[in-house]
């Protein structure tokens, strides 16, 4: 008899095991709801019914946790309900109800029946697991959130039953009163229900409307603006480079404007500073300036005559290497902001440079020093030359 028992409990605690977690007590409801495919809140409202009949409930919730088991990794949940299956369900548990009540054991209808209604019916106002919260009104009158509307209307109409029972009991007065407020309401919602949700559904495509209207015309202006004319110049230009280099201004031009999300009138930082030296000399000496950086910090005064350095040696580059193209490197780390300047050119001899010649003296190596930062010139004629500039941490 001990065996025929203990392989009966194992039978059931493998029909259903208590979750582990997302459970309020024990996960008893919960592993049950997993087991039918309902939402937990439907079977915790079903405990509280039962509870009310003399505390059945609770007696049927502590024999499920005492012959349940924690779920193991590998006990899956059953597949939602659907509507059909969850009103059968509910059908059953009305009628169970009427079976408890037919045999005797029942603690009265002006307690059980309202406070059904009152539980259930706040379990399907509580049940949003589809629906947008939003729309909680606005769907009411909307014809096509059927589902939506008939959960919400269930809900309602069960609270204020269950509501208007008890105050009948208590008031039979709070009976009338109730049913007054609730042919009103409902021939308001009638009356003005599908008004109010056309007024809504027009204001939200105007609003729309006009949101794609003002974004076509940002974009037709910036476009305006750069884009075709970078197009016609092109057509006029004769020059290989000149057209390589619009190119590539307006590339890189469109390229920010579509992506990048900085706000114009956000802090200055190193890159988009770099940034601007570059399309200088590329608008104004026609080379390509190749841009990498690595980290990036606020402007500040120092880094303002480092990024000015940067530009001096950018603009050497251009104008006397003969390279065909020059590249800028940035790196900011804990320990140092540093900028290199390089390019392939014919170079020079940094032994032999005049002594009017002050554009790396004082634009470069004069202004990095003046700022607390250093730079170091490094080139061979025939092998290129190399601007490497730094900031120390102290200064940053």
């Amino acid at each position: 008899m001990q065996t025929a028992r203990s392989s009966r409990l194992q039978h059931v605690g493998g029909m259903i095991s208590r979750r582990r977690d997302r459970r309020l007590i024990a996960g008893v409801a919960g592993g049950l709801a997993d087991r039918i495919g309902v939402a937990d809140l439907y079977v915790r409202a079903v405990f509280l019914v039962l509870a009310l009949i003399w505390g059945m409930g609770l007696i049927v919730y502590l024999v499920l946790w005492a012959v349940t088991l924690d779920r193991t990794e590998d006990a899956m949940p059953a597949p939602q309900a659907g509507e059909h299956r969850r009103a059968g369900y509910l059908l059953i548990f009305a009628g169970g109800l009427l079976v408890l009540r037919t045999i005797g054991i029942w603690s009265g209808d002006q307690l059980v029946w309202p406070g059904a209604a009152v539980i259930l019916g706040v379990a399907f106002l509580m049940d949003r697991r589809d629906i947008d919260p939003r729309s909680a009104i606005l769907a009411l009158f909307d014809p096509n959130s059927g589902r939506f509307r008939s959960r919400t209307v269930i809900g309602i109409l069960l609270l204020v039953v269950g509501v208007s029972i008890l105050g009948a009991a208590a008031v039979p007065a709070v009976q009338t009163v109730v049913l007054a407020v609730l042919v009103t309401g409902v021939g308001m919602a009638v009356l003005f229900g599908p008004w109010v949700w056309r007024l809504v559904a027009d204001l939200g495509a105007e609003r729309s409307k006009r949101i794609r209207e003002e974004e076509r015309a940002d974009m037709a202006a910036h476009l305006h603006d750069s884009v075709l004319q970078t197009l016609a110049l092109i057509q006029r230009t004769d020059d290989p480079r000149r057209v390589v280099t619009l190119a590539r201004v307006q590339e890189r031009e469109l390229r920010r404007w579509l992506y990048d999300s900085t706000p114009a009138d956000g802090q200055e930082l190193l890159s988009r500073a770099l940034q601007k030296e570059v399309d200088r000399i590329e608008n104004t000496f026609d080379v390509p300036v190749e841009l990498v950086t690595v980290g990036d910090r606020p402007v500040d005064d120092h880094v303002r005559a480092m990024v000015a350095a940067a530009g001096e040696a950018l603009t050497n580059a251009a104008r006397h290497s003969g390279a065909e193209q020059v590249s800028v490197y940035s790196e900011v780390t804990e320990g140092s902001s540093d900028v290199w300047v390089s390019d392939l050119g014919r170079g020079f001899d940094t032994s032999q440079v005049a002594p009017d010649r002050r554009g790396i003296a004082e634009s470069i190596l004069g202004r990095m020093e003046s700022h607390g930062g250093t730079a170091t010139v490094f080139s061979e004629p025939g092998e290129g030359t190399e601007v490497h500039l730094r900031l120390p941490k102290e200064e940053q």
